[in-house]
């Protein structure tokens, strides 16, 4: 695929093609991604896998690197420890590469907090949010523990207040201090560890963050390398940031000259990195199925422009992305996905959002895709094209 330098506007087809080529979903793996020939150099391009469902996360690193089947994603991640399971951004589980933890835990930590969600009798002061973290801290380093042992332990060392069941849960309420468990992973106090049985496990990472103002800048950096041109309202949706911290941070790199200003086509102003601006000539190509809250549906904006017409109320869930798994065709959302398994058997069905959607070449290249999604799950996978009837994250 050539490549041509833009410096006037940016076209929706020029942006998508050069994500999907920089997230190893176009065929084309770009010289300056450094190549998805590693589980962790697939994560690292995707600036995180979103793991809420560790499958899916498996899927979304399977899906981009050749040979990967999701024991080679356990193995990075429990073994060969080249993965680090924690909290990323938006405050939610992701598994990122161990390599990048120093700018992930320095630029977390220094996104301001938002307001809080939780009820004014709930909350915890910032004396108490800095006793919890150091507790866990401490509680953590050198052990494995639960989410039950961690509490004792931290209502060990803090107090009685730390337990008090406030916060609304699936079956109950949780403990007032389990409110800054991610925030505990966006300090670098805590990661995840091995289940023991079907528990999950926390430890410390022993990871020191970088200085925030080197965090922020490589992070933003790394952003629009994988999905610009965007805009700071884009980095902070995509961050869960204040729209003013994005802004002011945007304006600094500019000064700095490590960022520079494009026209985006519908968009108006936005930026890439200095000196990246060469862009894929050809649209994109191609048939891709995407697990739930993979990170190039997430991340990519105008959401508009990805999920139009009958996908944005298919695919979307309250204009929010990820809820769904999505089927690609040419670079845009063009159906709906899901999958059941039975042993080894993976039952695929795929939904279509519009007649002609799947000719006969396409139609070959979604067979590809679901066998490819068999051997990464390690099953055999049939396809059915046909309605999803099940709702989101399901």
């Amino acid at each position: 695929m050539t490549t041509r330098a833009r410096t006037t506007t940016v076209t929706w087809s020029e942006a998508n093609a050069r994500r999907l080529d920089r997230q190893f979903l176009s065929g084309v793996a770009s010289a300056a991604t450094g190549g998805g020939d590693t589980v962790a150099g697939a994560v690292a391009a995707m600036l995180g896998a979103h793991a809420q469902v560790l499958s899916a996360a498996e899927l979304s690193v399977g899906l981009r690197t050749p040979g990967v089947t999701r024991t080679h994603v356990r193995t990075s991640l429990w073994s060969d420890r080249t993965l680090v399971k924690t909290f990323g951004p938006r405050g939610t589980v992701h598994l990122l590469p161990a390599a990048d933890l120093p700018m992930w835990t320095g630029a977390l930590s220094a996104v301001p907090a938002g307001t809080s969600p939780f009820s004014r009798d709930a909350r915890m002061t910032p004396d108490q949010v800095e006793e919890v973290l150091a507790a866990v801290s401490d509680a953590l380093t050198g052990a494995e523990l639960t989410v039950d042992e961690l509490s004792a332990e931290v209502i060990a060392r803090t107090g009685p207040w730390a337990g008090d069941p406030v916060m609304p849960a699936f079956q109950g309420m949780w403990p007032r201090w389990r409110q800054v468990l991610h925030l505990a992973g966006h300090r670098g106090a805590l990661r995840y560890a091995p289940n023991r049985g079907r528990k999950a496990t926390y430890t410390r990472p022993g990871v020191t963050p970088l200085p925030a103002p080197e965090a922020t800048a490589l992070l933003a950096g790394r952003y629009l390398h994988a999905y610009g041109p965007a805009t700071p309202a884009h980095f902070a949706r995509w961050l869960a940031a204040p729209r003013g911290w994005a802004a002011g941070l945007f304006e600094e790199l500019a000064g700095a000259g490590a960022i520079e200003r494009v026209e985006f086509e519908n968009c108006g102003p936005a930026w890439v990195a200095t000196g990246d601006t060469l862009f894929p000539s050809a649209p994109p190509h191609g048939v891709r199925l995407l697990p739930y809250f993979d990170a190039f549906a997430i991340a990519s904006r105008p959401r508009e422009r990805l999920c139009p017409g009958a996908a944005s109320g298919r695919a979307l869930a309250g204009g929010q992305a990820g809820n769904f798994p999505v089927l690609l065709v040419d670079g845009t959302v063009a159906g709906v996905w899901h999958q059941r398994r039975s042993g080894k058997r993976i039952a695929v069905t795929v939904e279509p959002l519009s007649a002609g959607t799947l000719d006969a070449a396409r139609l070959r290249e979604l067979e590809g895709q679901v066998e490819r999604l068999g051997s990464v799950m390690e099953g055999v996978a049939t396809l059915t094209v046909g309605q999803v009837d099940v709702g989101g994250h399901a």
